[in-house]
């Protein structure tokens, strides 16, 4: 088991709805900001992603929420990965959203893929960005995936 990526983050007014809390876009923009995180400090930066014209393309997204976030609150997202085809085109991602005294505020999760920017279709990863999936800290229910490539 590897250990959980997490990033720290401040609840700034652009994340805020007019219930005065975190809107539910938000949960999801800063979902994506983590999973790049973690790429980039595992080789793939955006210039690499852009050099292999690829880019991982979301078919579903999921929000659970347990409690509010609110202005100026500190909070940690940690990305774990719940669910892998082989070949790496298909994934489930985890991102939960913990309080700064360690409740869960909410949990998203992300059915994705990887797509050429050239064929405009699902793809196998390369190698190394399978091996970066690869490393992420399994959930506990962790499930393998079909292809989302035809053979």
């Amino acid at each position: 088991m590897s250990d959980v990526f997490e990033h720290n983050f401040r609840a700034g007014w652009g994340e805020m709805d007019y219930n005065r809390h975190m809107g539910n876009t938000a949960y999801l923009d800063i979902s994506a900001d983590t999973r790049f995180m973690y790429f980039e400090a595992n080789g793939f930066t955006s210039a690499e992603f852009e050099r292999r014209q690829i880019s991982p393309v979301v078919m579903r997204d999921t929000i659970e929420y347990h409690a509010e976030i609110r202005l100026q609150e500190e909070f940690s997202v940690t990305f774990e990965l719940e669910g892998l085809s082989e070949d790496g085109s298909r994934f489930r991602l985890r991102n939960t959203f913990l309080k700064a005294d360690g409740r869960v505020a909410a949990v998203v999760t992300t059915d994705a893929g990887w797509m050429s920017l050239v064929k405009r279709q699902l793809v196998i990863p390369p190698d190394e960005l399978l091996s970066a999936m690869s490393r992420l800290n399994r959930t506990e229910d962790f499930e393998d995936l079909p292809s989302s490539v035809d053979t």
